[in-house]
């Protein structure tokens, strides 16, 4: 029996010397993860650090190029191993940010480089994450031990719409390309969207989801008022593929003189004790210090009023004003409390529930078994009213609007 002739739908014009490469399952070489810090960055990877604005993202991310340059130790009590750490920062300025927070947490400034323009014949222009990669990838092999690159914020890497996944898969390719390469940790650093407290940490991460899917790791920061008045500050694990998801530590964050530089000060990362846990229980442990007593209420009531199932939106406003609980502190709660909004239907009123209830798992049960019987096609059950960004809160004006991430 004859089996089909393949070679006639193979165009003759094809170069013969074309081929793609194969590689046999009992030729690849088995080997163990390479880690800069063990089971938190991993080397030749791309790994994200991600938080709210103030929680001192880049402090931190200062914190650990400083360990690295003087193969200091990690929070965990472990050794980094010495090298050269490579910064570019969009935001920052060399000689009055960054630079003193360095010589401020130890670093051997022998061991950094800051990333400046990019020469070529001619003259030269800024560095652009988004096009230079490839002549930045050839300067740093030329320095043979360069262990870490952090880019500030990630976000620049990616010329086109950061909110489409395959935009962003592309612009962040020539990372992933880089670091494989030099057998370089990369560290990107970039923000948590507003408004999405409650949520899937690594949903969380601004932009497209493609963010946190292609790193390998993806650390997140937050903060809160301390028992004492001062402010508490974590760091945890919300992604890592190949290792635990789970724990992470403590810090604070300290101003102080820049030894040997009198009049500059700058800040300072001191690494507190270990937590354990899961990313988004200890965020929501943070997030319930940081929220008001009328948030607190309001995330109260709707855990209470919910706990049986889908409720009405008028009638949930009822209640809520029954109870002396205003409704726009209702509408910032539903976030923390694990809340979403669905329109029942062309006609039907909108309702509230909780994401993780009974009712709505069985929902989605029901919404999956449909879909699969239609092919995948049937609309979705819970469209999102304009006046909703995507995380389900209300927007407080048009500028809300703009601003929410679509």
């Amino acid at each position: 029996m004859n089996g089909p002739n393949f070679s006639a739908n193979v165009s003759s014009e094809i170069p013969s010397d074309n081929r793609v490469q194969l590689l046999r399952g009992d030729e690849v070489e088995i080997r163990a993860v390479p880690w800069l810090w063990h089971e938190y960055i991993a080397a030749g990877r791309l790994t994200l650090l991600a938080g709210r604005a103030g929680t001192g993202k880049t402090t931190v991310a200062l914190a650990l190029a400083a360990t690295v340059t003087q193969g200091g130790y990690w929070p965990d009590g472990t050794r980094a191993p010495v090298g050269t750490v490579a910064i570019w920062s969009g935001e920052d300025s060399a000689s009055d940010t960054l630079a003193p927070r360095l010589l401020l947490a130890g670093a051997d400034m022998a061991n950094v480089v800051f990333i400046g323009d990019l020469l070529r014949t001619g003259g030269h222009r800024g560095f652009d994450p988004a096009s230079d990669m490839d002549a930045l990838s050839r300067t740093l092999l030329n320095l043979g031990d360069c262990r870490l690159l952090i880019l500030d914020p990630v976000v620049s890497a990616v010329a086109g719409d950061s909110h489409k996944n395959a935009e962003v898969r592309r612009g962040l390719q020539p990372l992933v390309v880089l670091a494989e390469g030099l057998g370089c940790a990369v560290l990107g650093i970039t923000h948590l969207s507003k408004g999405t407290q409650g949520q899937d940490p690594t949903e969380r991460v601004t932009g497209s989801l493609a963010f946190a899917a292609v790193a390998r790791t993806v650390l997140l920061t937050d903060k809160a008022k301390s028992d004492h008045g001062g402010t508490q500050r974590i760091l945890v694990r919300c992604k890592n593929n190949s290792a635990a998801d789970t724990g992470g530590f403590k810090y604070t964050i300290e101003q102080d003189e820049v030894p040997g530089h009198t009049g500059v000060t700058a800040s300072l990362v001191l690494w507190g004790e270990a937590v354990d846990g899961e990313a988004r229980d200890l965020l929501a442990q943070f997030e319930a210090i940081n929220s008001s007593p009328q948030q607190q209420n309001a995330e109260a009531f709707l855990s209470e009023m919910l706990s049986d199932g889908p409720m009405a939106q008028e009638e949930l406003k009822e209640a809520a004003k029954s109870r002396g609980i205003g409704w726009r502190s209702v509408e910032r709660a539903k976030p923390a409390a694990g809340v979403k909004s669905r329109k029942t239907g062309m006609q039907g009123p909108w309702v509230w529930e909780l994401v993780n209830s009974p009712a709505s798992e069985e929902r989605q049960v029901d919404a999956n078994t449909a879909n699969r019987g239609s092919g995948g096609l049937r609309e979705p059950l819970a469209p999102f009213s304009p006046l909703e960004d995507l995380n389900g809160q209300a927007a407080d004006s048009t500028d809300d609007l703009v601003e929410a991430d679509l």
